[in-house]
């Protein structure tokens, strides 16, 4: 794949560095109401008002292997092995020289989400102009994110491949990828990305604490999807009702017991204080949680007494779902799974492994490397060493407390 973009621009003007503020104003204003398709146009026109030449969008596609340009006439970019995937993998600036001048390549981000990048032409480069790069990447990446949510343009743009309708419904109901605040981040990805069906996760920041959760349904049809996706409807209902941990695997309970009687899922729930690094979780038939703290796992730290799936009726249905509790220390990564995970086999027959599965989180959280991009590299291993072929849901959620950020 191409390293630089086609250039839709004959030449990149000279920067000036006066800024028209009303032509400026004007843009942001249009904003508002343009289609997605429009974006591309958009962001030449901003380019030029900053002192700038062209600009080009880029989106990652849902497996984050391609950076697919949101103009139409040009080629994907490859995240990893690309200028603007090395902007996008590191969620820093890149600058390289171009046919008539420089480009700047600007990682998109929403809050904590990667969504792609921003290339910047310009003939020269100096301090102002990099702060309208930046500036023009933090307008276009809110731009995106607001016109996302209804725009189905923006949503085939970043696939490569059809999607069965089980994951069509689930993928309606998944959160950002990446959310955040200045204490913490949740990460989590999922495949195979167009044919999933009974795996889902969640995340949500509210006020100072955390929820996560993920989730594997029984099967993997449209019934399974309908049973994650009740489930998920049920705990946010209730969640955003004041409900705590045992309110919320209730209200799950009930519902599928209710609407679903014959199906159930496995699962973890966790709320995390953000402000005291207390971490309470309930763990439903599911693998347990990991605890990576100082580049190692501290064996059974986030093992618990077995309690039954979620959506068991009758007598199999708890009394009362038992709450664990321990207290985190900064910097403490915690990591929930689905079992296609180390389940996942090669050509031999051998199993991924949770060893493998950890290490490979270990190592890439010492060389540096962000949760998501850690998350983004793994599932990427997971799906190497199966060849492309995964005979279960592969579902990894990583939740990392950091309150010694500002």
């Amino acid at each position: 794949m191409p390293d630089s973009p086609h250039a839709h621009a004959d030449r990149a003007p000279d920067p000036d560095p006066a800024v028209d503020e009303h032509r400026l104003e004007q843009l942001i204003s249009r904003a508002q109401t343009a289609l997605p398709v429009e974006l591309p146009a958009l962001a030449d026109r901003c380019a030029s008002a900053l002192g700038l030449g062209s600009a080009l969008i880029y989106l990652a596609d849902l497996q984050q292997w391609q950076l697919i340009p949101l103009d139409e006439s040009m080629e994907p970019l490859s995240v990893d092995h690309s200028s603007a995937g090395w902007a996008y993998r590191t969620v820093a600036p890149r600058v390289v020289d171009a046919d008539d001048g420089l480009i700047v390549w600007m990682p998109l981000v929403d809050g904590a989400e990667r969504l792609g990048v921003l290339g910047v032409r310009t003939a020269s480069l100096d301090g102002p102009l990099m702060r309208r790069s930046r500036m023009l990447a933090h307008l276009f990446a809110m731009l995106i994110t607001s016109k996302r949510a209804y725009s189905d343009w923006l949503a085939a743009r970043t696939r490569t491949a059809p999607m069965r309708l089980p994951t069509e419904m689930l993928r309606a109901f998944l959160p950002p990828r990446t959310i955040g605040s200045s204490r913490c981040v949740s990460t989590a990805a999922l495949e195979p990305a167009y044919d999933i069906a009974g795996d889902a996760f969640d995340h949500s920041v509210v006020k100072h604490v955390l929820h996560t959760m993920i989730l594997d349904g029984m099967g993997h049809d449209l019934t399974a999807g309908l049973t994650t996706s009740v489930a998920m409807a049920a705990a946010r209902n209730t969640r955003r009702g004041g409900g705590d941990l045992t309110d919320v695997v209730g209200a799950v309970d009930q519902a599928l017991a209710e609407w679903l009687p014959d199906h159930f899922c496995t699962g973890v729930l966790c709320r995390l204080d953000t402000e005291t690094g207390v971490l309470r979780w309930i763990n439903c038939g599911h693998p347990a949680p990991l605890l990576i703290r100082d580049e190692r796992v501290l064996a059974g730290a986030l093992d618990s007494h077995p309690q039954p799936p979620i959506g068991l009726a009758g007598p199999l249905l708890p009394a009362a779902r038992q709450v664990n509790e321990t207290k985190l220390e900064p910097g403490d990564c915690v990591l929930l799974y689905t079992d296609g995970v180390v389940e996942a086999r090669d050509e031999n027959g051998a199993e991924f492994g949770l060893d493998r599965f950890t290490d490979f989180i270990i190592r890439s959280n010492a060389a540096g490397q962000r949760p998501a991009e850690v998350l983004r590299l793994l599932i990427h291993a997971v799906l190497d060493y199966q060849r492309n072929q995964l005979r279960d849901d592969t579902t990894i959620l990583l939740f990392e407390w950091r309150p010694q950020h500002p």
